[in-house]
């Protein structure tokens, strides 16, 4: 694995799960430490290995949009975003 990146296994319930490599950046995301809040409810906080996450494939890949759009910004126009209202699509990743 690279330097500065996490692993992170994704899968909703009855899917596969699949590796991804995450920049350690992504951690702090407040979209990114919902995903870790639910799996910390889901799993338990001590998992070994790659962490995780109890959620879609193509959820998660949505997520990592957004947050991959938050980090690389727009300029200015960024600087009056809030991360409030994406907030709103983390349960459909979980309780589907």
């Amino acid at each position: 694995m690279r330097k500065g990146f996490v692993a992170i296994r994704v899968g909703g319930e009855g899917e596969e799960k699949r590796r991804f490599f995450v920049p350690v950046e992504y951690v702090n995301h407040p979209l990114f430490a919902g995903l870790l809040k639910e799996a910390e409810e889901e799993y338990g906080f001590v998992q070994e290995g790659a962490i995780a996450i109890p959620c879609h494939v193509e959820v998660f890949r949505y997520v990592r949009e957004i947050i991959d759009r938050d980090s690389t910004g727009g300029g200015g126009r960024q600087r009056h975003h809030h991360h409030h209202h994406h907030a709103l699509h983390i349960p459909n990743c979980f309780r589907s």
